[in-house]
């Protein structure tokens, strides 16, 4: 007997809770990094990503699925939109923490799993019942108490939010495995970062080479830049993408006390109320897909 489809395909929870948890707590890596100009890093960013991505495709043997998806101008173009998408979310998101604007990258993030329940609904004809559209509700209240005592950093918010939305959708559609899409994205890109660094080495001196503990610190960056997008690839796969937004609430939500407790920003009322009801959205979210696991499958025909 074939077991059902949903329970012989591997859940893409883990692989979710992983990359959110480890976005969540990127602000503390950021601070060993602070010194180096946000597009500067970046830039070194990808060019540490792509050896990595190319080491696990050698140990996972994966070379195949590799060329066959660089033969392919289709997913290839897919993949430099992809690639340009989130390069913008890195260059703003690390400009943010660099600013110390913490609750404004937080924010875009809060943001982030309304613009992907709008993309998961409109464009791929996913359903929300009942107590997911109040969850979306209390979040959006959450998000304009928040946005109202932050029209200046706004701007920081919404890019996080549609830069990363769009990117997921479109991975979501790219019919190319995760982590030779990731590789691609990171090839595409690493012509412009070599530029990018070489041009900050010839005009202050490069980052990379100030002292080893931040030439160390800078390489990590591709370490912690490749394993949660990898991860967040092969959740956006096996999840449904409206279910995988509102699971994007942990990142944030760590990002948020990070920001009260490390970075020390002050928490005005209106942050606070915010932060009540996006956990009340989350909670709802939460229960409902909880209540709906335990339902009885219905039994099909004889």
């Amino acid at each position: 007997m074939n077991q059902p489809e949903s329970e012989s395909r591997p859940s893409g929870l883990p692989a979710a809770l992983g990359a959110y948890v480890i976005w969540g707590f990127l602000p503390l890596y950021l601070l060993l990094v602070k010194v180096v100009p946000p597009f500067e890093f970046v830039a070194w960013r990808i060019v540490w990503t792509l050896p990595i991505c190319l080491l696990i495709v050698w140990f996972r043997r994966q070379g195949p699925q590799l060329r066959a998806a660089l033969a392919d101008s289709k997913s290839l173009r897919w993949l430099l939109l992809s690639a340009s998408l989130i390069a913008v979310n890195w260059v703003v998101y690390v400009w943010a923490i660099q600013n110390n604007n913490v609750y404004a990258a937080s924010l875009g993030y809060y943001i982030n799993p309304l613009v992907n329940v709008l993309l998961g609904t409109l464009l791929l004809g996913e359903k929300l019942n009942r107590a997911q559209w109040a969850a979306v509700g209390l979040a959006g209240l959450g998000v304009a108490l928040l946005a109202e005592g932050a029209l200046t950093t706004l701007w920081i918010s919404l890019t996080l939010a549609f830069s990363f939305g769009i990117y997921g959708m479109v991975r979501k559609q790219v019919p190319v495995g995760s982590l030779p899409g990731l590789t691609i994205e990171s090839g595409l890109l690493l012509i412009p970062s070599i530029a990018v660094a070489g041009w900050y080495a010839v005009q202050s001196g490069s980052s990379f080479a100030v002292s080893p503990q931040l030439s160390g610190a800078i390489v990590l960056g591709g370490v912690l830049t490749a394993i949660p997008l990898l991860m967040f690839a092969v959740a956006a796969k096996r999840m449904p993408y409206s279910t995988l937004g509102f699971i994007q609430f942990l990142a944030p939500s760590i990002v948020f006390v990070l920001g009260l407790t490390v970075f020390e920003e002050p928490l005005k009322p209106a942050q606070a109320a915010c932060f009540g009801f996006i956990w009340a959205a989350a909670a709802l979210f939460g229960w409902d897909m909880w209540r709906r696991s335990r339902a009885p499958k219905p039994v099909g025909p004889v």
